[in-house]
């Protein structure tokens, strides 16, 4: 069969599939799935895990189990042994979800996959299950497409169930499961394309350093009119070394960081930003680079809670007390330790009068660069080309996934590709998460036709 011949037929078995899609993706969604059993069932998340299992088997992988990882949850790992002289790839994905956050805030049902203007709402419909529904659509499709027979290339399905709650289970299995979860190429079905149609390596993800910021000045709460003025205000000192994170226009100056790195991948238009991050009219954008610039490939520090007395109830009163949670993203080439110890001393070293002030550290990560070149990569720029009819370009993404640097650390040798159906109109993590159904068919296509070209 020529490659244009092999396009045509696997095109038209995945279109022909669209419909089988929607039901395995309705099917996934309406499980509660979200790993905190604090909120929800942990059947939830034992459901979702089964009906992942069972899918992938009925379309040929075998050595099916539910492995238990360390953080409890079950990591669904199941293969098909490549044949001599094939490599073999991994399709990562994750069943576990976030919380609705509010089912008022939603337009249609939470857990009941929902069309509305052409796109496919729920929660998980892009992130992830509806990239687990992406994996098993290729695979049904080159399955039929080849008659039932094996496939070209050794498969390794991994689906977690902790993702979202970041506990580490899957990234604490992986080490002592090498053997087990061994590929040639991992393809991390957990990010999106820049834009809907538009097919996008996501090459790089940034770190994070999350400390709490603690300043203290008086034994108690003094009152206003007998002590304002000459009484040290915690709240007052802390709000001043917030403000010196970052300058008048947005950027961000912690000492010790540079910040005048630039992307060279996708430019992200800053029209298209503005609709994307919903940013009001007249409001600036921040920082004196480009967006990509700003999102990819500088620090960005975000202060993502404060500890005060709220406006309601508040007392005529100095306040002894405050603290606020900071969250530090950076990008690749910068270690999480270096950013973690010139954020605190930062922090210690402008606040002012004398205040006591305590830096406790949440939670550190690494960022992650993606390799460029190798056979998988060259195998999948041409099966996005014929896919998408266009060429593949390359983006950054803020969040992490620490999964990333422990695959490479274990399978230094092994490609790793990231790439998924959550575009930014996705709206993932938020209320009213959609996914748009042509991304999951032109991603199906992309992944089968990879399948088949990389097993020569």
């Amino acid at each position: 069969m020529t490659d244009d011949a092999r396009t045509a037929a696997l095109r038209a078995q995945v279109r022909s599939l669209m419909p089988q899609a929607r039901i395995d993706l309705a099917e996934l969604v309406s499980y509660q799935s979200v790993a905190d059993p604090r909120q929800f069932p942990p059947e939830e998340c034992h459901r979702a895990a089964q009906w992942v299992a069972d899918a992938f088997a009925e379309v040929g992988l075998t050595d099916v189990g539910l492995h238990e990882t360390p953080d409890g949850s079950k990591a669904v790992v199941a293969r098909h042994l490549a044949p001599a002289g094939a490599p073999t790839v991994m399709l990562y994905c994750h069943y576990d979800v976030q919380p609705p956050l509010g089912d008022d805030a939603w337009h249609t049902p939470v857990w009941q996959l929902t069309e509305r203007n052409g796109r496919w709402y729920g929660r998980g419909a892009a992130d992830c299950k509806g990239n687990i529904v992406t994996h098993l659509t290729a695979l049904r499709a080159l399955r039929e497409t080849l008659g039932g027979s094996d496939y070209p290339v050794g498969i390794t399905l991994v689906a977690e169930g902790s993702e979202e709650q970041g506990t580490g289970g899957l990234e604490a299995f992986v080490p002592g499961n090498a053997d087990l979860l061994r590929a040639d190429a991992l393809v991390i079905a957990d990010c999106g394309n820049f834009a809907v149609g538009v097919p996008t390596f996501t090459q790089t993800l940034r770190g994070n350093v999350n400390v709490l910021v603690t300043v203290e000045t008086l034994s108690g709460p003094m009152h206003s009119g007998m002590f304002g003025g000459p009484a040290p205000d915690a709240l007052a000192a802390l709000i001043h070394v917030l403000a010196t994170l970052r300058d008048e226009r947005g950027n961000t100056t912690i000492a010790g960081l540079p910040g005048d790195q630039r992307w060279d991948g996708a430019q992200y238009p800053p029209e298209q930003f503005r609709a994307d991050a919903g940013v009001l009219d007249g409001v600036d954008l921040l920082g004196d680079g480009t967006v990509s610039d700003m999102l990819w490939a500088r620090p960005a520090l975000t202060v993502l809670g404060i500890d005060v007395p709220p406006v309601v109830g508040s007392s005529a009163a100095v306040q002894p007390r405050s603290r606020a949670r900071l969250n530090l993203r950076i990008p690749p080439g910068l270690d999480p330790d270096t950013a973690l110890k010139a954020l605190t001393a930062h922090l210690e070293s402008n606040t002012p009068w004398h205040a006591k002030v305590t830096v406790e550290t949440e939670g550190v990560g690494s960022p992650f660069r993606s390799g460029t070149s190798g056979p998988a990569r060259r195998a999948m720029e041409a099966a996005f080309q014929a896919a998408y009819g266009r060429a593949a370009t390359t983006q950054g993404q803020g969040g992490s996934i620490p999964l990333c640097n422990v695959f490479a650390e274990t399978y230094p040798d092994a490609e790793i590709m990231l790439i998924g159906v959550e575009e930014p109109g996705c709206l993932i993590h938020a209320p009213n998460e959609s996914v748009d159904p042509t991304e999951i068919e032109h991603l199906a296509l992309t992944e089968a036709l990879f399948l088949a070209s990389y097993g020569g």
